[in-house]
């Protein structure tokens, strides 16, 4: 059985814990109508799905299914079956986002990171919705979920990084987007503050780093989209904007808002992101 990392801190109904898998930090907050002993043991659930999809799908583990794939011992078929789910939502996503989203590496790996780690962490947040807790927040590794239920009015406010480290000294809040009174739940971030160019462009001729833009915030309904699109409007660059109000047009059920910024610190924005701003508190 994997054992929770950290300490979990239970007030009354309130719980707060930060799990450590896939290279990052999962941080959990919210309150729960669950007794004390319930509540661990249903953190204790969602975190182990976390650590499930990170034996399965790390490369940076030698024998995980994902990097036997990638050296040729194995194929999908004989995968455990979240890798084919995997596979093919990487495939649907492509085709979503116009190719702008690619699971190949320019070295054709299949390396599904840009999709797994929000994936993972959706699992980890249908497992407590399914144990009964429904008001909570879940961060991870930057990209922000909020529930439905959500009860703390200052927790529907998320704070976008500026793009520089967080070590930088000029780390700090570029801007707040409040998504009270909207459909939205998730927020996600790509940049190369921290990774460096570790998005490539897939429809380079060699399929080089996407350069143009130094990050991309992306507000969608649920988490997976929001991380995925981040990741498209990356590679897509300064067409980003453009290319994405016309895809809301196209798919107002499943519209999203996009904050970029280019190499020279210019901010740019799809059309309904200004709605999105946070005011200041009466």
């Amino acid at each position: 059985m994997t054992e929770i990392a950290g300490a979990i801190d239970f007030s009354h109904t309130d719980f707060s814990h930060t799990e450590f898998c896939m290279g990052t930090a999962f941080t959990f907050h919210g309150r729960s109508p669950l007794s004390n002993t319930q509540t661990k043991f249903a953190m204790d659930a969602a975190c182990r799905l976390l650590h499930a999809a990170d034996e399965t799908f790390s490369l940076y583990k030698p024998e995980s299914p994902l990097s036997r794939l990638a050296r040729g011992e194995t194929s999908v078929a004989k995968c455990p079956p979240e890798v084919s789910e995997i596979w093919d939502a990487c495939e649907e996503w492509e085709k979503t986002t116009d190719g702008w989203f690619s699971a190949f590496t320019p070295q054709h790996t299949f390396d599904p990171s840009g999709l797994v780690k929000t994936w993972a962490a959706n699992q980890a947040a249908e497992s407590l919705l399914a144990a009964g807790i429904s008001d909570f927040t879940l961060n991870a590794g930057g990209d922000i979920l909020l529930s439905d239920d959500l009860s703390d009015p200052l927790a529907w406010r998320v704070a976008i990084h500026t793009p520089v480290s967080i070590a930088d000294s000029k780390a700090g809040i570029l801007t707040v987007v409040d998504l009270t009174d909207t459909r939205f739940r998730a927020v996600a971030t790509s940049g190369s503050a921290e990774r460096g160019a570790h998005i490539w462009n897939p429809k380079a001729p060699g399929k080089e780093p996407a350069n143009e833009l130094v990050q991309v915030s992306v507000v969608a309904r649920d988490l997976v989209s929001a991380d995925v699109w981040a990741t498209a409007a990356f590679a897509q660059g300064n067409r980003a904007i453009d290319l994405i109000n016309a895809h809301n047009l196209r798919n107002p059920q499943t519209s999203i808002q996009v904050l970029a910024i280019d190499q020279a610190g210019n901010l740019s924005a799809t059309e309904g992101f200004m709605d999105l701003f946070a005011k200041p508190s009466e």
